[in-house]
């Protein structure tokens, strides 16, 4: 066995594509099998289930993979301390769509500074903050659970061993530009909603219902444009007068001034319900300082907003 190969599988368990792997790894698809077969044979197990739609690893290969994720870390770790004689620590935070997880990011920065420090942020899919922490990419993940997603979300977080801390609970809103129609409203209901566009984050080539972003995700809309960024539904928002259901908690410094909040305003068919927000870490591990800070900043923030 060697550190290639356990790189091989793990870059294959991350996309479920022998041939989305390849193209990671610039190596052949021929070869990377050729590979992940002799590390099957070697080892006497099948790491992965092959289908027309990708690989699924084994109860096996989810063992095997646990065990290789956490020893291709420390030598991530390892090489990354001692690269060129430079040692940096690193902090990185993977989040769903928050504003106000970035705006924390730069306080923590801000106290900090970059001169030591090697810090990232990534605004990604629901699934892969999930793996960014698993795969410890990230030490802390921003997510939120409610009574839709959160029996499915638990079980994924407790199979990968991680744990869910709790911030703060609130309601849907909906956010649109101040020049929306409805923007005056004291609150807004579904159905005044449903002639105008509803944009929503892309959750990948299996996304479900359940890793979406959006309170109340499992309500049918009419029109729905899919979005990868913060940047893109702000655009949508004034140019098609389009909407989403966020936490209300809006950061004016990240997004601007020329938006809106309005609470959603529930009915017989389309309940409102509670969002909550919160963060995920590796099991049993300590937080840094810096996650420390960081986390301290979330709380500082989300007070202020109650």
């Amino acid at each position: 066995m060697t550190l290639q190969q356990i790189r091989y599988v793990l870059t294959i368990a991350r996309f479920g594509s022998l041939n989305k792997a390849a193209e990671e790894l610039y190596v052949t698809q021929p070869s990377l099998t050729a590979s992940l077969k002799e590390l099957e044979s070697e080892l006497g197990i099948e790491i992965f289930y092959r289908n027309s739609r990708g690989v699924t690893p084994t109860a096996d290969g989810e063992e095997f993979l646990n065990s290789a994720r956490s020893l291709y870390r420390q030598y991530e770790m390892l090489t990354e301390k001692y690269e060129q004689g430079k040692v940096k620590r690193k902090f990185s935070v993977s989040t769903q769509h928050y504003s106000f997880a970035i705006d924390a990011f730069v306080h923590t920065v801000q106290q900090f500074g970059t001169s030591q420090y090697d810090f990232s942020i990534l605004e990604t899919e629901t699934r892969n903050v999930i793996l960014d922490v698993a795969e410890s990419r990230s030490e802390i993940g921003i997510l939120y659970l409610c009574d839709y997603n959160r029996r499915y979300i638990t079980r994924i977080l407790k199979k990968n061993e991680l744990t869910f801390t709790p911030l703060t609970d609130c309601k849907a809103y909906v956010y649109l530009s101040k020049e929306h129609p409805l923007a005056d409203r004291a609150s807004i209901g579904i159905e005044e909603l449903q002639k105008y566009p509803c944009v929503m984050f892309n959750q990948g080539d299996e996304g479900s219902s359940f890793f979406a972003e959006e309170i109340l995700s499992d309500i049918a809309y009419e029109r729905i444009i899919h979005t990868a960024d913060r940047a893109t539904n702000l655009n949508l928002m004034k140019s098609l007068n389009a909407f989403t259901l966020c936490s209300g908690i809006i950061s004016p410094e990240m997004n601007g001034s020329d938006y809106i909040a309005v609470p959603f305003q529930e009915d017989a068919k389309h309940k409102n319900t509670i969002m909550t927000i919160g963060y995920i870490t590796r099991d049993r591990s300590v937080r840094s300082e810096i996650g420390e800070t960081y986390v301290r900043e979330l709380k500082a923030l989300l007070a202020a907003e109650a």
